[in-house]
Parts: C-alpha cells; structure tokens; sequence
C-alpha cells in the first residue's frame, strides 16, 4: 500500500520564483513539489500535490485526502489569516498537518502575525525558505 502525502498550496503561490523575490526567494513552484517529492520518497512516500488561488479547491483537494493520505503538508499563503473554513476543513478531515510559511510571518506586516491553524496544526515550520517544506514533511512523517 502507498503511504501520501497531500501538499496543498495556497494563492499567489503559483507565483514563486517571481513574486517578491527579496521576501520568497528565486525557487519555484516546481521546486518546492521537487524538494518534498524527495523528501516523502526518503521516507517511503509518495506526495499529492495541489495548488490553487481558489480557497474551494483548496478545500475539496482536503476533502479528498481522507482515505486517501495519512497527513498535510500546507502553506496556506494569505488564507493564513483570513480563512476560517480552512482550519474547519483541515480540522474535518482528522488528518494530521504541518503548517508551512517560505517567510518570516513574524517579521512582516502585524496582520501576518494571526494563523487561523496556529493551534490545530501538528507542525509549524516558519521562515525556512522552500526547505522548510521537506522539514516540515520529516516532522510530520515522525508523528504518524
């Protein structure tokens, strides 16, 4: 049986590489799916991958990882700190989830500073750059 992995991106993420390069980094969308491929696969899983600028795709591709994955791995973007039906459906779905953010929320705009996942999230890995994503992948591998 496989083991996954869903990997959700969130809005504007689509736009690594280009988007404020000074805030994200050079690395692209591409790369970040490439680097927590590897990483799930050193682990013995697989990765799901998703990317929308629509929070309802977001949350239909949450949906669908029941039975189907045994955890999240999710940047929500600016969802972040807007988005109540997403910690309701991440909450729903009784998965395990990391919370991924490329930047330093902490150190950016006071409105940046609130997570909606904060305090259901299993994982938290905050301003790692596009690496954090495969930590995060480690830490929440090491809990299932």
């Amino acid at each position: 049986m496989t083991r996954r992995i869903l990997l959700v991106n969130g809005p504007n993420l689509n736009l690594l590489g280009t988007r404020e390069p000074e805030v994200y980094g050079t690395a692209t969308l591409a790369d970040v799916e490439r680097i927590t491929a590897e990483a799930a696969a050193s682990l013995g899983f697989e990765i799901r991958t998703v990317q929308s600028n629509h929070e309802g795709v977001l949350i239909d591709a949450i949906h669908d990882a029941r039975g189907e994955c045994e955890g999240i791995v999710i940047n929500p973007a600016g969802l972040t700190h807007t988005s109540v039906v997403l910690r309701d459906a991440l909450t729903g779905v009784s998965l395990p989830f990391a919370e991924v953010h490329i930047s330093d929320v902490y150190a950016r705009e006071e409105f940046r500073h609130h997570s909606f996942l904060h305090d259901v999230a299993a994982v938290r890995v905050i301003g790692r750059g596009v690496e954090g994503y495969a930590e995060a992948l480690r830490e929440l591998v090491s809990l299932l």
